[in-house]
């Protein structure tokens, strides 16, 4: 996963609030269910300590889900704000979480968001029909990110019984109207999918636009086009179904990122790049060495030291004598590994904790190797 995200939660002053918070709507009670969930969550966040405008920043954006508009038929919200009440984070989890959290701590608690979140996977969602499609590109499943209509030309675009001479050439001209239109929706999804490196481009809708639109696709749309016979681009047509079969897509892909993570971690020790437990990936980490964490969900309960500047991390006191930090905070290892990897530029892959090889909390993949680096 791209931790990129995260990096404007580093830039900003502690301490930090950090929620995952049910926020489902859709019962006829929903305004008063999710406003009294809001309000626990902001009771919690006081008891702990956290300044009015905090919990009132807090409070405004959950609310937020109550306007009727898209993000009300979310179920789950991620939310970390920063001590001046600025909202540093804000990001859809993947279902009512499993886990609420409401946090007031030095440093963001964002394992629970990881755990929780909807699958980082560009994808791009397309609703066609013989006229156009309506496509939304996103990098959250059930969040898109940018929405475009491809309207093509409906003239002579419906196949009609005229009758004598003149049948054919209508026939024949409607099924051309249609492989334009298709041809500049596959267009569109070139570009789509090469420029953010879609993992899956789901079509749904008319069933000769959707076979017309795979076979105009390009070699690159082609290799990850999935078909979906259900909803489609009319008005009141069923777009949930279609939702939920992306949702699944993207879980499958991130199943199969983090066997691959693991794999990776397995290949590269075998050529010494690759250093797995607590101590030898801190060490890593401080040098940037660091290409992809990869972490349990389930951490032990171990504590680290930080300092100042992200890359400022160690096992014991000693460790940030030696860096000439004499201020340091000891915060839970997780914080502190997420911490450094967001400022390395490192990517980040959390997987089951019985995937992990010989039942290691944390291990990484290296981008090079140096003297030090146990062969």
């Amino acid at each position: 996963m791209d931790v990129t995200f995260l990096q404007p939660v580093f830039a900003a002053s502690g301490p930090y609030a950090t929620v995952c918070a049910d926020i489902t709507h859709n019962t006829e009670n929903a305004d008063a269910e999710v406003g009294l969930r809001v309000r626990a969550v902001a009771e919690q966040l006081v008891e702990q300590g956290a300044p009015e405008q905090v919990v009132d920043a807090v409070r405004e954006r959950l609310l937020q889900t109550n306007d009727g508009g898209q993000l009300a038929t979310l179920r789950g919200r991620a939310l970390i704000v920063a001590a001046d009440g600025s909202v540093v984070l804000d990001e859809v989890l993947a279902d009512a979480p499993r886990d609420p959290v409401a946090r007031w701590s030095p440093s963001p608690d964002l394992m629970p968001v990881l755990r929780q979140l909807a699958g980082r996977v560009p994808h791009v969602v397309v609703f066609a029909d013989r006229i156009g499609a309506d496509i939304a590109v996103a990098t959250l499943a059930g969040q898109p990110e940018d929405q475009d209509t491809i309207e093509g030309d409906d003239f002579h675009a419906r196949k009609v019984k005229v009758g004598g001479w003149a049948h054919n050439t209508y026939m024949h001209t409607a099924e051309n109207q249609w492989e334009e239109n298709a041809g500049r929706v596959a267009d569109e999804l070139h570009s789509l999918v090469t420029r953010d490196k879609a993992q899956f481009v789901l079509v749904a809708g008319d069933v000769r636009a959707r076979q017309l639109i795979s076979d105009k696709a390009s070699h690159e749309v082609g290799a990850v086009l999935v078909s979906i016979e259900e909803g489609g681009r009319a008005a009141g047509a069923d777009r949930e179904v279609v939702e939920q079969r992306a949702i699944e897509l993207v879980a499958e892909h991130e199943a199969h990122e983090q066997a691959q993570a693991v794999e990776r971690v397995q290949a590269a020790s075998a050529h010494g790049l690759a250093v797995t437990g607590t101590a030898l990936v801190v060490e890593a980490l401080r040098k940037a060495q660091v290409e992809t964490l990869v972490l349990a969900d389930q951490l032990d309960d171990e504590q680290l030291f930080i300092g100042p500047d992200q890359l400022q991390l160690g096992v014991g006191a000693d460790d940030m004598t030696a860096l000439g930090v004499g201020d340091a905070q000891r915060v839970p290892a997780d914080q502190a590994l997420l911490r450094a990897a967001v400022g390395s530029d490192a990517a980040v892959v959390v997987v089951p904790r019985t995937a992990m090889p010989g039942d290691i909390p944390v291990a990484a993949v290296l981008r090079y190797t140096d003297d030090s680096t146990p062969s």
